[in-house]
């Protein structure tokens, strides 16, 4: 993969996972991106608050508020806020009700645990071409 596949871009990462965490953002700060982590949707929220992101990749299980409460939380911020940012959903749970319920939520895509790095690049290009 191109070293400048993803640069002059911003993404938070939010998983409660420490070392899935550092490892996105390892990657993607490799192929040029400015990377924010974020431990929790509390710390997210505040990275885009701050940051005003090109994209947010978002854990949906974390303890406290969940990805779907993050989302709702982004939206509130408006569009002026950078509430209007994709937010890719990822997940170790995915049926089909899962899968229907983050796409309905207003995720742009989601991802299911374990994802190739491929998968994440494909997923990131897409959510930021729609």
């Amino acid at each position: 993969m191109s070293p400048n596949r993803l640069s002059n871009l911003t993404i938070v990462i939010v998983d409660d996972h420490k070392d899935l965490r550092r490892y996105l953002g390892v990657f993607l700060g490799q192929l040029g991106a400015n990377v924010a982590l974020a431990e929790n949707a509390i710390e997210a929220l505040e990275a885009v608050k701050t940051y005003r992101p090109n994209l947010v990749l978002s854990d949906i299980s974390m303890p406290g508020r969940d990805g779907f409460g993050l989302l709702n939380d982004i939206r509130a911020l408006g569009p002026d806020a950078g509430g209007n940012v994709p937010v890719i959903a990822m997940t170790a749970l995915i049926t089909p009700v899962d899968r229907a319920r983050i796409l309905n939520a207003g995720f742009k895509a989601f991802l299911s645990k374990p994802f190739s790095p491929e998968a994440l690049v494909e997923a990131i290009l897409t959510a930021l071409n729609d």
